[in-house]
């Protein structure tokens, strides 16, 4: 009887009041998505970590959440030497994901790619190797010759594949970077320029390939049946605890630099040292912010209260309900040991006034440290929900009474 009553008022208040507000009575924000800025918890660093870096900029960031946890003149231009290699090897990760190329591609050596000096394999013209052994030259022995015939493989020639390596960096906000070719090499050129900022945001682009450790984790290997040896140019893989690589570079403009990449309980860091006076302080340095890094920070995962409503009433609607979807909460970077500071809130209306859209905000999740909101995000509705019209109702109170 309740249920034909209250069927009964929902057509009454259908034709006299076609109301389309919403009963949301939560206070909600502007909510970021998934790809937010999150930022730690703020506190005092323990040590000077600028006494701990010699080189002409550094940055530390964490991969997961981009946040930036030190950094010395980091938007400086400098010259990469073959750092440069990480966009090379990022475009040709991407191709293998996007599935224009395999690993197990043949490609011949070109005139061009045989002629480039410095750090080779010494290709011959003709020559044919695999990108899997390819990249493993690029990566381990940073061979310039295998690096170029790469980006040749991927776009047709040098000059494409350099447009190529602009466009991408300016995609991934790379505002400061400009590559004259994707080796590195900077003898004859002053405007192959970028900074340690831009270097650690193309080495967090290329972790998103868990398949590339494979190659620069690699201590010492050989190609040609073990006719030609390789030993990585990154001497922290021999010793640096949870090392994942990644690339470093040496010339006279540039100084002796890397991006130095490590993982330890599940937090990820990016350590780009440039311009060092030699091979001991680039690698002392990255040392340093890293073991800085893990020291201090950690990451975190958020859980939601236990008492989460998944249903939300409707008023005027076809169904008296909705579902809703409550995002998962990525883990936040703290201080270490500050877990404790977290909470999770979950706001969700009272009730929604149909129609309702798919997708349509019905609530908020919000992550605090203290009071502090580190990050937001939006609780939506799973389904449409129709407004209840005069004929609709009618037939609902019609079928109550059979």
């Amino acid at each position: 009887m309740k249920v034909m009553i209250r069927i009964f008022i929902q057509i009454v208040l259908a034709v006299l009041l076609p109301v389309n507000a919403c009963c949301f009575n939560v206070s909600v924000s502007e909510v970021a998505g998934p790809d937010i800025e999150y930022q730690a918890v703020d506190a005092s660093a323990p040590v000077d970590v600028s006494l701990m870096t010699f080189a002409k900029s550094v940055i530390l960031m964490e991969k997961s959440t981009g946040k930036v946890l030190y950094a010395e003149n980091e938007h400086e231009k400098v010259f990469p030497a073959s750092v440069t290699k990480i966009m090379t090897i990022l475009l040709v990760c991407e191709a293998i994901e996007n599935g224009k190329i395999t690993l197990d591609d043949s490609v011949s050596c070109s005139d061009n790619a045989s002629s480039k000096g410095g750090s080779q394999i010494w290709l011959e013209p003709g020559e044919t190797m695999t990108v899997h052994e390819l990249l493993k030259a690029t990566c381990v022995y940073s061979a310039n010759d295998a690096c170029t015939l790469l980006g040749e493989y991927l776009t047709g020639s040098e000059t494409a594949f350099n447009e190529m390596l602009n466009s991408r960096a300016k995609e991934l906000g790379m505002e400061n970077t400009h590559f004259d070719n994707c080796t590195g090499l900077d003898d004859t050129t002053d405007t192959h320029l970028t900074t340690a900022y831009d270097i650690a945001l193309m080495s967090r682009e290329l972790l998103k390939y868990d398949f590339i450790k494979e190659y620069t984790t690699i201590w010492m290997d050989s190609l040609r049946n073990g006719e030609t040896q390789l030993v990585n140019t990154n001497k922290l893989i021999r010793y640096y605890e949870g090392i994942t690589g990644l690339k470093t570079g040496t010339t006279d403009k540039a100084g002796c630099c890397v991006s130095a990449t490590a993982e330890r309980n599940g937090m990820e860091l990016i350590a780009v040292v440039m311009g060092s006076e030699n091979s001991d302080d680039r690698f002392t340095s990255a040392r340093n912010l890293l073991d800085w890094g893990f020291a201090n920070y950690e990451l975190y995962q958020p859980e939601l209260p236990g008492n989460v409503v998944l249903t939300v009433p409707v008023n005027f609607g076809d169904k008296d309900s909705v579902e809703i979807v409550i995002p998962e909460i990525p883990s936040v970077l703290i201080n270490k040991g500050k877990s404790a500071e977290i909470t999770v809130t979950v706001d969700v209306a009272e009730s929604l006034e149909a129609p309702v859209a798919e997708g349509q905000k019905t609530g908020v999740v919000r992550v605090k440290s203290g009071d502090k909101i580190i990050m937001e995000y939006d609780i939506v509705s799973a389904e449409n929900i129709s407004k209840l019209t005069f004929l609709s109702a009618l037939l609902r109170l019609i079928t109550s009474f059979s």
